[in-house]
């Protein structure tokens, strides 16, 4: 495959954010790429082709990578990047609202993989990336739910990536820090709050944003995509920006006694 043909990406939320930078340094690497939205958006400026799909749904899954397999006749690489956030204290949601979560972040990864699996298993090759987080490697105070999902996309990451890799797919997890997109502007908020929170809740809401503000680019973590997707011998994870990397190191090296300080510190939270 040349340097100017690097063949066909599908990445899932694309209109706008770390998913539109990735499909666009995609795009400019030399990848044909199909962006997913789950409204109608047009191509942008890279020429990437916009579908609609919706993660949460079966059949809108299915027939987005049916588009994809009919126009370009194969999927080189799935970056699985659509997600959805939630800010509150875990009490402060009810368990369907933690479904919803776990619909969009955790099962839409799965319902998408499992459509574009068939096709690369066919041809004997792909990679998949899945978008973590540094949430996926630390506890998070008023992000639990969230974090869980990431946790959980960390696990299911690794553990396909063995099913996978003698097949000739490989599965690799890149793994933002804060990052300035509108991430945090559309964040659910929990569904039964509770005043005991609400001090707190309004904090880290303060922190979140004072974070997103001064965090990395979403080119940086376009570049980390690009990275694993390049990479002859792909790590089993990517992290993108000085802080994840920091946040990397410390979850590895540091006693867990150190580890819950220092997050409690830098959560405002009483050590």
């Amino acid at each position: 495959m040349s340097k100017n043909d690097m063949g066909v990406a599908l990445v899932t939320g694309a209109s706008s954010g770390i998913g539109r930078a990735t499909a666009g340094a995609l795009a400019r690497a030399g990848y044909r790429v199909f962006g997913t939205s789950r409204k109608a958006a047009a191509a942008n400026a890279d020429g990437v082709t916009m579908l609609v799909c919706d993660v949460t749904d079966d059949a809108s899954v299915r027939g987005t990578v049916a588009e994809v397999l009919k126009q370009a006749g194969r999927i080189d690489l799935l970056v699985n990047n659509a997600g959805i956030g939630l800010l509150g204290g875990a009490e402060e949601s009810s368990t369907a609202q933690a479904q919803a979560l776990f619909d969009v972040n955790v099962f839409g990864v799965t319902r998408v993989t499992n459509a574009v699996l068939p096709a690369m298993r066919a041809r004997g090759r792909g990679r998949i990336i899945n978008m973590s987080s540094i949430l996926g490697l630390i506890p998070s105070p008023y992000n639990a739910l969230y974090a869980s999902t990431k946790h959980a996309i960390e696990g299911y990451s690794e553990s396909l990536d063995h099913e996978l890799r003698t097949l000739g797919i490989r599965v690799v997890l890149v793994e933002p820090g804060l990052t300035r997109t509108s991430f945090e502007e559309s964040i659910t908020r929990p569904d039964r709050p509770l005043p005991v929170y609400d001090t707190v809740r309004a904090d880290m809401e303060t922190l979140m944003r004072e974070g997103v503000n001064t965090g990395d680019a979403p080119e940086v973590v376009a570049e980390a995509v690009l990275k694993a997707a390049s990479d002859p011998a792909p790590r089993s994870r990517y992290t993108a920006g000085k802080l994840a990397g920091q946040v990397s190191l410390m979850r590895r090296f540091l006693p867990a006694s150190l580890v819950d300080k220092s997050l409690r510190k830098h959560n405002h939270l009483p050590v």
